[in-house]
């Protein structure tokens, strides 16, 4: 089994909703039970990855007029296809295992530089567990009031975050992060400021900044009749903010079955990464004709 690393940088805010909920915001993201952490799911990603390859090369009209992959076909090996006997298709899942994409670095107000990405150690083990990076997490405990950052976002030992203070008096050894941080986007935005925004904060810090910090907005439906908002059509709706570092383990394993040159997960992977190469934008989660979930994406190093 081969892997590769997918990053996902929010250009415009992402809703990948939860449902309907009964609480103050209807329409919530779907997040980490256990720390609250916005996520993409598996299952969204590997949606949104399928549909890249659906053009006449690879999806057909069943006998019932529905658009099906075609047996074979690039799309089948890699995402998986239904069984239907009158065109000879057997269930098969795809040699691709998508995993959820997970926040690595999120954007929160600063009172110097106007915004500032934070992280945390338990992102940062994550990711490190999960990639193979090669920096050191930060030696000594990090307590709520304190934090190790960038001197961009720093004032004198102090930085401010929304209406917080916290200190960043401690000896800065966060160089090799920022330095692996730098290589893993492929976004300007990313590439030019992560240096001098990076803050590393405690876990339960991170873990409120990410529930409490994400954008809500009231959505309204207007009756074209009265001008005014349609019955039953106000409802706030949770985003996650633009400039939002994602990133997913993207997995393979090599192509089953009778065929003959069937592919290996290395080309698998490649399959993929030559088609993000080619499109570099990704459009994930609802609302995609206001604009919402687009995302620069590109496979990268640790």
């Amino acid at each position: 089994m081969e892997k590769k690393i997918m990053y996902l940088f929010s250009r415009t805010p992402v809703h990948v909703g939860a449902g309907n909920s009964v609480g103050a915001i209807d329409s919530p993201i779907q997040r980490e039970r256990h720390t609250r952490i916005p996520i993409i799911p598996g299952s969204s990603l590997k949606g949104v990855l399928a549909d890249l390859w659906n053009n006449e090369k690879n999806v057909e009209k069943n006998a019932k007029g529905d658009w099906v992959r075609k047996k074979d076909s690039t799309v089948a090996t890699l995402f998986g296809q239904e069984k239907d006997d009158k065109r000879g298709t057997m269930d098969s899942a795809g040699a691709l295992l998508i995993g959820e994409a997970r926040v690595l670095a999120f954007p929160v107000r600063s009172a110097k530089g106007a915004f500032a990405w934070i992280t945390c150690p338990l992102a940062l083990a994550r990711y490190k567990r999960d990639t193979g990076a090669k920096f050191e997490l930060p030696a000594e405990e990090i307590k709520e009031n304190e934090c190790l950052a960038s001197e961009g976002v720093k004032l004198g030992n102090k930085v401010v975050l929304e209406e917080y203070c916290f200190s960043s008096e401690k000896e800065n050894k966060i160089e090799k992060i920022i330095e692996a941080f730098a290589q893993i986007g492929n976004d300007d935005v990313w590439k030019t400021s992560v240096v001098s925004r990076l803050v590393i904060v405690s876990d339960e810090i991170f873990s409120y900044f990410v529930e409490n910090a994400c954008e809500v907005v009231t959505r309204i439906k207007v009756d074209d009749e009265t001008g005014t908002v349609a019955k039953g059509a106000l409802f706030n709706q949770e985003q996650v903010p633009s400039e939002t570092m994602f990133y997913a383990v993207i997995a393979a394993q090599d192509e089953k079955g009778k065929k003959e040159n069937k592919m290996s997960a290395e080309k698998i992977l490649e399959k993929l990464e030559d088609k993000i190469k080619e499109i570099k934008i990704l459009q994930v989660g609802g609302d995609e004709t206001i604009g919402l979930g687009y995302c620069s994406v590109n496979f990268g190093g640790n």
